[in-house]
């Protein structure tokens, strides 16, 4: 019950924490990709590096939420990896566009003791 509880503060934290320490969760190592999904059936794959998702945070966050482009996470579980990794799942709709899309965090725990987002998988729409 307890790591249940993590994943769903973890998700609350995305969505509150002051623009760059959402990027402190993510491991400048980790892997981030997105599946973007367009109206005419176009599927464009991005995959970034944490160290530069970071920086793409940082730069667009505060864009986001001046525009009101919030997201709200239900359909939070959680795995327990055999390696002492967690893998959480949700499902993100998007306030401002309408829609809802999955996302997957893998978090694993680090040198300095903290545990930091290591995989994202997520999906959008323009």
């Amino acid at each position: 019950m307890k790591l249940r509880w993590t994943a769903m503060i973890l998700l609350l934290t995305l969505a509150t924490l002051p623009m760059p320490a959402v990027a402190d969760l993510h491991a400048d190592s980790a892997t981030v990709r997105n599946l973007r999904r367009y109206p005419t059936g176009q599927v464009r794959e991005m995959e970034l590096e944490g160290a530069r998702y970071k920086t793409l945070i940082v730069a667009t966050l505060p864009m986001a939420k001046e525009r009101g482009d919030l997201s709200v996470y239900t359909d939070v579980a959680y795995e327990v990896l055999a390696t002492g990794e967690v893998v959480i799942t949700a499902t993100r709709y998007s306030e401002l566009k309408k829609y809802s899309s999955p996302l997957a965090l893998r978090i694993a725990p680090q040198d300095d003791g903290g545990w930091r987002i290591v995989e994202e998988a997520s999906e959008s729409q323009p």
